[in-house]
């Protein structure tokens, strides 16, 4: 690990740097900010962490804060602790919310302080080996997260992508299915072939099987000509039959034969073609549930369903909300020249919300607000409004306005449910819940007493 130290009282730069040299890292010491920036900004995929300076010395216009807010804004991936000889409250809270992931005065420092520093920075590099190489075929095909869940994910992606097995695909609307099944398309030896999406829900009923398998001229009204369908186009690729639970149950026998046998028949036609495909599918639908049902023959689910991958939501990963999010971010400046960031308190808000459309969702908010906002930095303010918070948690959680209450009825009862929300999230913990509901630890205490909120539900969580 290259750890960079910036700080201009050599004697303590120097220290530092035969402290973590002491634990089998690399170390590099700077006394200019504007050095720093250079090194960074030529340096960045080698540098694991920073150790940042607050003030330099007499005459130096820029600080470590603007070192931090730098790398923040162009290089957000590389954590950086804060050490000050003077530091204040307000600093560490400037610094905290600028992305500092830990602030130290140098009065404490010890080499126990810098190996927890380290161990804790360590944990944020994220993962390595395999599983780093996992993960980089993941963003290569849109698909951002370094969760233990995502690693799961990756590698079942390769495995079954080098297969001749059928996947199916699920998970809620937004979680990047399609993007799955454009991966597993990549890694496979059809991969040169093509990729073929059948829209199941557009593809008007009576028109179905002339869509997928083609037609003979003047097979039935309006075929003036002979047609080839999407089975042909996928001939030696893959056949992505995408919303493949909405597919009507007097309809789904038609693909029994063609999936099973690789044989199909155009319409008005008696002589069966073979074609060499691969199938993927995908749904959001509960396929067992509609089984049961007598909604989804057995069968198809079978044929389809030869391995499945599925995915989780948003809500179920949200430690893989920021890497998301800033990969919009970075495709928004990429695109429209510009250098917007979002600031560590909107990160965190960000974090918070439920997100039922999941990444869609989320990458549509921050279009928006990329594209609207007038500041460099994205602040909660601007997102709120946008994610329309309060309008989300009282659809979606059933907290809905009423006639017969009062105004005041109707926040009571929206502020006790995001209170309720916050400490489902931190588990019971009041502290961290008032930090990120941006309230003192009385105030909370306060109002759980008022809305007689039974704490020890949440506090109970922490084992589960």
């Amino acid at each position: 690990m290259k750890i960079l130290i910036a700080d201009d009282n050599h004697d303590f730069s120097s220290t530092l740097k035969e402290i973590v040299e002491s634990f089998g890292h690399e170390a590099i010491t700077l006394d200019n900010p504007d050095e720093t920036i250079s090194y960074i900004s030529a340096n960045s995929s080698e540098i694991s962490l920073m150790m940042l300076d607050i003030e330099f010395g007499v005459g130096v216009q820029k600080t470590g804060l603007d070192i931090l807010e730098y790398s923040r804004k162009s290089h957000s991936d590389i954590p950086v602790v804060m050490i000050s000889g003077k530091g204040t409250i307000e600093t560490a809270v400037k610094a905290t919310k600028l992305g500092a992931i830990n602030f130290i005065e140098k009065s404490i420092i010890s080499k126990e302080k810098i190996n927890s520093v380290l161990k804790s920075a360590m944990e944020r590099l994220g993962p390595s080996g395999e599983s780093k190489e996992i993960l980089q075929f993941l963003e290569m095909h849109g698909i951002i997260g370094k969760s233990n869940k995502m690693i799961q994910i990756g590698d079942n992606i390769i495995r079954f992508g080098r297969t001749e097995l059928n996947v199916l695909v699920t998970g809620e609307t937004g979680t990047g299915k399609k993007l799955v099944a454009k991966a597993l398309h990549s890694i496979s030896r059809r991969a040169r072939s093509s990729f073929v999406t059948v829209d199941i829900p557009n593809i008007p009923h009576d028109l179905f099987q002339s869509e997928l398998f083609g037609h003979l001229k003047g097979s039935f009204s309006g075929a003036s000509d002979n047609k080839k369908g999407l089975f042909h186009s996928a001939n030696n690729g893959t056949l992505f039959l995408d919303e493949i639970g909405d597919l009507p149950i007097d309809m789904q026998a038609n693909l029994l034969i063609p999936i099973e046998e690789k044989i199909i028949r155009r319409v008005g036609s008696i002589e069966s073609e073979e074609v060499d495909l691969r199938f993927i599918s995908a749904t959001d639908k509960d396929l067992i549930a509609a089984i049961k049902d007598n909604q989804y023959r057995e069968q198809l689910y079978h044929r389809l369903r030869e391995c499945e991958i599925s995915l989780p939501s948003l809500r179920e990963r949200r430690e893989d909300i920021p890497d998301i999010a800033k990969f919009y971010v970075k495709l928004h400046n990429e695109k429209f020249d510009d250098d917007k960031y979002i600031s560590q308190s909107a990160m965190e808000y960000i974090q918070e919300q439920k997100w039922y459309g999941n990444v869609r969702e989320l990458s549509s908010a921050l279009k928006v607000a990329l594209q609207t906002s007038r500041k460099q930095s994205l602040e909660v303010n601007e997102l709120s409004k946008i994610i329309g918070n309060i309008s989300n948690d009282t659809v979606n959680s059933g907290a809905t306005l009423s006639n017969e209450r009062t105004l005041k009825e109707d926040l009571e009862k929206v502020d006790k449910q995001k209170i309720e929300s916050m400490l489902e999230l931190c588990k019971g913990n009041v502290s961290k819940s008032a930090a990120q509901l941006g309230v003192s630890r009385e105030t909370l205490h306060n109002k759980i007493r008022k809305y007689e909120i039974d704490i020890s539900y949440y506090r109970k969580l922490r084992s589960k």
